[in-house]
């Protein structure tokens, strides 16, 4: 796997796809700058440094994606979210990602 298809999570999506269908959780981890210059409809944003003390918003019956601009920040707020007990959590990488793969699905309901 290449640095760049690592960073911007282009290769198996299922989990993903799946977790949204059944409508997930969408958080957005940037910092609060990054998330008002845009971001997916209906996500919250819990910056990276602040989810350990948000983790009670978590806990549920749905999935939780997380997201960011690489993908290096949620991969990290995965592994935080699944050492607190959380483990229903996909790691969707990219805002590009996950964006596109909301897309795909809406399309897909067309």
């Amino acid at each position: 796997m290449g640095l760049f298809s690592f960073l911007f999570r282009k290769g198996d999506n299922s989990k993903l796809i799946e977790a949204l269908k059944s409508g997930a959780m969408l958080v957005d981890v940037r910092s609060p700058g990054e998330y008002s210059s845009g971001s997916i409809p209906g996500a919250i944003n819990v910056p990276m440094e602040t989810v350990r003390q948000h983790t009670a918003k978590f806990k549920g019956d749905k999935p939780v994606v997380v997201f960011c601009r690489s993908g290096l920040r949620s991969a990290a707020v995965k592994r935080i979210l699944v050492q607190q007990g959380i483990t229903e959590v996909v790691d969707g990488g990219s805002l590009v990602n996950v964006q596109d793969v909301v897309d795909k699905i809406k399309g897909e309901g067309r």
